[in-house]
């Protein structure tokens, strides 16, 4: 099964995308997307398989955003691909493809949402912040769903 992620190294988020890949047992392709950007074609196809609109791909923090005007809506879509194309640092990261989807991975746990297998457990972000172990289901014995998190009072056969 393979990961592929677009990775910026430089990117605390996209850093905590990486290790919650590796933790969830895939060693993903890595694409370093400032050395080796996606032709303009591939980009297209990973923006549909994401369902959002090229502007929303642009990344603003840390770029030419600002100097470029990027933010007038007087800009086609191709023109924005234009400019990611010339910058690729305006290409918001980390971008995540797996056989369950492609995903903008921000915040970075919506990555679980596409791995194969999301149970990682507790993680601790570079920042600090954890990411609790994901929400998961019991099945009861009459083969109703149980929250795991539930006392085990209410657990009890009855």
């Amino acid at each position: 099964m393979t990961v592929t992620i677009y990775h910026n190294r430089a990117c605390g988020t996209s850093r905590n995308v990486l290790a919650m890949i590796r933790r969830s047992g895939e060693e993903p392709v890595v694409i370093e997307y400032l050395k080796t950007p996606p032709t303009r074609e591939r980009l297209k196809e990973l923006i549909a398989a994401m369902g959002i609109p090229v502007r929303a791909l642009l990344r603003e923090k840390g770029t030419s955003y600002a100097e470029l005007g990027l933010s007038d809506p007087k800009w086609t879509d191709d023109q924005l691909l234009d400019f990611m194309m010339a910058h690729p640092i305006l290409i918001n990261r980390p971008i995540v493809v797996t056989p369950k989807g492609v995903k903008l991975c921000r915040p970075s746990e919506t990555v679980l949402d596409i791995l194969p297998n999301p149970d990682i457990g507790q993680f601790i972000k570079e920042d600090g912040d954890i990411v609790p172990p994901p929400y998961r289901p019991l099945v009861g014995c009459a083969g109703s769903p149980r929250a795991i998190a539930a006392p085990s009072s209410a657990l009890r056969r009855r």
